[in-house]
């Protein structure tokens, strides 16, 4: 099951966080960043794509080091709708911030301070995002499908923020 068919699933599970509401939030949250940096929302998206899969390779080094549950306290601790410095902090090195403003830059034409100021906001959105499977009672136990989706548990290469947000909002559309 793709990422998409694990956030629509949790949606409509009440034993994980997803709710129509907490998607639209995050939908809007990238509209307004979209809005307040004068970008297109293409722009925004493919800058939102680069920077998940940054993101999933720091999740995977975080559950390869601290196990799932190591990956899944930065899901929960890091994720938000608002910036957060230390998420992004809590993730990745100066270096790897450097390569991810590089990749965003050459892939989207945004320019290098623009994206800085973005990413305390890309990095907490796309941890929402992973949030929505965590289980409602106890965030900290069980399996977030969502986050195993995303880190690609069954490794076919088959993950994009970006895609599932556009499917996310058509989806809330209907």
């Amino acid at each position: 099951m793709g990422l998409l068919d694990q956030l629509l699933s949790a949606v409509d599970n009440p034993n994980q966080q997803a709710s129509s509401g907490q998607l639209a939030t995050i939908l809007n949250t990238v509209q307004q960043l979209s809005n307040s940096y004068h970008t297109n929302p293409s722009t925004m998206q493919s800058a939102l794509s680069i920077v998940g899969n940054y993101v999933r390779s720091a999740l995977q080094q975080k559950r390869a080091e601290a196990g799932y549950q190591g990956a899944q306290s930065i899901v929960n601790q890091y994720s938000g709708t608002y910036p957060n410095p230390q998420a992004v902090d809590a993730l990745f090195g100066s270096y790897q911030i450097q390569q991810i403003v590089q990749a965003v830059a050459q892939r989207t034409g945004l320019d290098a301070n623009m994206i800085l100021q973005m990413l305390p906001i890309l990095v907490p959105v796309v941890l929402n995002l992973l949030y929505t499977g965590s289980n409602t009672q106890h965030p900290q136990q069980g399996s977030n499908p969502v986050l195993n989706s995303f880190l690609d548990a069954d490794r076919d290469g088959d993950v994009d923020i970006a895609d599932a947000m556009i499917m996310a909002g058509r989806y809330l559309s209907r």
